[in-house]
């Protein structure tokens, strides 16, 4: 495992519906974070890049498009020039389990709904949510839950929502900077509980699994 590198993914959406969208998209990696945010045509505050970091020990860099489709081109390019050129592993928490999952199959349909291909299939993923269910006696199952019974605070006083729906009102109000700073929140849980897993459990303990489409 120690060989590949973890990048945590995460997404963001206006809900859990066919038609609903990606407001916003994430990954973190050991030195900084590279997250995308569609603002559905409203207004946003050129700073608010600057601002983020301002409050942030680790960077991130925040690209602002104004619909879906023109940040699903930017990711496309982020992962074909950035990630899949390098050594690294994809993570997330509840991503794609063997009966479902959210992050990765909500963006199949929308990468469907707009004719555009899967990019990830050059990268291999784990499935972090499988690996505490099975080898950690937890009492929580969210990523925020068993972060806080594993970890600690540290990565929570950066969110500003004590639940993932509050997201979906403040995209939908204007309010980017906390969806944002949600998505951050959750991209560097995933990839600390990422990183604690591999402290403890052996390499027969994760399933990776290609994420490259048969056609």
């Amino acid at each position: 495992m120690t060989e590949l590198a973890t990048v945590a993914f995460d997404i963001e959406t206006t809900g859990f519906e066919v038609g609903d969208r990606l407001t916003v998209v994430g990954f973190d990696a050991d030195i900084s974070s590279r997250v995308f945010l569609n603002t559905g045509g409203k207004s946003c505050s050129p700073q608010l890049e600057q601002c983020l970091n301002d409050g942030l020990t680790t960077p991130v860099t925040l690209s602002i498009h104004e619909h879906e489709t023109a940040l699903l081109e930017a990711v496309t390019t982020f992962v074909e020039s950035t990630l899949t050129p390098r050594d690294i592993k994809l993570a997330a928490y509840n991503g794609e389990t063997w009966n479902g999952g959210f992050d990765l199959p909500f963006l199949r349909t929308r990468l469907t709904s707009h004719s555009l291909d899967w990019p990830f299939g050059a990268l291999p993923y784990i499935e972090v949510m499988d690996v505490f269910e099975s080898r950690f006696n937890t009492t929580e199952n969210t990523l925020t839950g068993v972060y806080d019974e594993l970890i600690g605070d540290g990565l929570g006083d950066i969110d500003p929502f004590e639940d993932s729906t509050e997201a979906v009102t403040a995209w939908k109000t204007g309010n980017f900077e906390s969806v944002v700073l949600h998505n951050i929140a959750d991209i560097r849980r995933t990839r600390a509980l990422m990183n604690l897993a591999e402290r403890y459990c052996s390499k027969s303990d994760f399933s990776m699994k290609s994420l490259d489409p048969v056609a």
